[in-house]
């Protein structure tokens, strides 16, 4: 019988490299012989596809608050049961760019719902699995004069306003605070290379 792989998601504000960091660590984990599944959210499973289509497509008004959590939420529901969860239990690893901790800042922190009202809401749908390590690329103060954002050609979400995103930033500080264990802080200043060593160091305990 295999062991359970592990579940890392990697987290953060717009343009603070994510895409890039994803890869890289993707990269670095097989190169260590791990099986690897790659994903992504909203998506990942044909259920999870077509509901991401909703989520981020039309105007900012498109849906409220509360609607965008529990179609983030159902969308992430069928993500574990069709992909995450099968993978873990066949003893793969699995890398997501983003997870629960997206809405939880996005919708809890910044969308003026509340972190805990968000978490509930999720935990009806994926119950414990969470990931075995969050990892959150931030920049500081003087990090954010280089954030790349493209606002003209983000989607609902990514286009809203420079305060919207200030609050999710808030809120991710806020969520690893609460959960220290699980949820690591990442600089995502410097060369490529020094950020992916960064992640790699906040998950050597997991490492086989």
């Amino acid at each position: 019988m295999n062991a359970v792989g592990k579940f890392i998601t990697l987290e953060g504000g717009e343009g603070v490299g994510k895409s890039t960091q994803l890869s890289a660590l993707a990269t670095a984990l097989r190169g260590r012989g791990i099986e690897l599944v790659e994903t992504r959210e909203p998506g990942g499973s044909e259920g999870a596809e077509a509901i991401r289509q909703l989520l981020l497509t039309g105007s900012d008004e498109r849906w409220s608050a509360e609607a965008e959590a529990l179609l983030f939420a159902a969308a992430r529901t069928d993500h574990v049961d069709k992909l995450i969860r099968p993978a873990l239990d066949a003893g793969k690893w699995v890398l997501s760019d983003r997870f629960v901790d997206s809405s939880l800042a996005y919708q809890g922190g910044a969308g003026a719902l509340g972190i805990e009202a968000v978490r509930a809401i999720n935990g009806f749908g994926i119950g414990d699995d969470f990931p075995d390590r969050t990892l959150v690329l931030t920049l500081d103060e003087g990090g954010e004069r280089a954030r790349v954002r493209d606002t003209a050609g983000s989607d609902r979400i990514g286009g809203r306003s420079d305060d919207y995103h200030r609050k999710v930033d808030a809120a991710f500080h806020i969520i690893a605070a609460e959960e220290p264990e699980r949820v690591r802080l990442i600089d995502a200043s410097g060369t490529p290379g020094q950020v992916t060593q960064r992640l790699l160091d906040a998950i050597a305990d997991l490492l086989p």
